[in-house]
């Protein structure tokens, strides 16, 4: 075949992967404008009139729910990262740290409860990827650095770094969880000192461990 053929072949395809793209993204911010309006049960016959498109055009670019429940969780994780990143990163002192990130956290889906609901609690989504998982992944990486960088200082092993950031993480979101199911029961504020009494207890009480038969001073195991 000449290669002009294919070339133009190539460009073609290429030019519709970068259109379905494009168009992918319109859809899922119009799926998002129409959760945060009419609530997290929505439908995809209802997302679609809102997106001013046909169910049969909504499923031409989304096979089913569970692949625009994915797309549209991947810009939710987008959306939590962005705001926990700058909180933290406007902090320095630990304490100020985790009370920044628990907030913003808290902030974030107060904000947006009716995202926050369709992406986490959605009964009957076939997950080829969890996007909460995902966001928890990112976070607790962050949390790690900052944990072991606090360790390495003491001196002390860093090895729970890691699984104390996931511990953390999970605690806060399934906390999280709790508060804006149950209409929040207590203010932002209350519950953001609430998490970081408690969390800040066992994180400055590292070095008190390392004195404990077993507890975290490097050995050199």
């Amino acid at each position: 075949m000449d290669a002009s053929v294919n070339t133009r072949h190539d460009g073609r395809r290429g030019r519709w992967a970068d259109h379905r793209e494009q168009r992918r993204a319109e859809l899922t911010a119009a799926a998002i404008e129409a959760i945060r309006e009419l609530g997290p049960e929505i439908g995809m016959d209802t997302i679609a009139a809102h997106a001013g498109v046909s169910k049969p055009v909504l499923y031409r670019y989304f096979a089913d729910k569970s692949q625009l429940w994915q797309a549209v969780g991947q810009q939710g994780a987008a959306f939590a990262i962005a705001a926990i990143g700058p909180a933290v990163a406007a902090v320095r002192e630990e304490r100020a740290v985790i009370h920044a990130a628990i907030d913003a956290y808290l902030t974030h889906i107060e904000a947006d409860p009716h995202l926050y609901l369709f992406v986490v609690h959605q009964p009957g989504i076939a997950r080829a990827r969890d996007v909460v998982a995902d966001v928890v992944d990112t976070v607790a990486s962050g949390l790690a650095s900052i944990l072991g960088d606090r360790l390495r200082a003491l001196g002390l092993d860093t090895g729970p770094a890691l699984p104390w950031a996931y511990g953390v993480v999970g605690y806060v979101q399934t906390t999280a969880d709790w508060w804006l199911r149950q209409q929040k029961p207590i203010s932002r504020t209350a519950l953001s000192d609430y998490l970081t009494t408690l969390l800040w207890s066992g994180v400055s009480g590292i070095k008190a461990a390392a004195d404990l038969p077993g507890g975290l001073a490097v050995t050199g195991r």
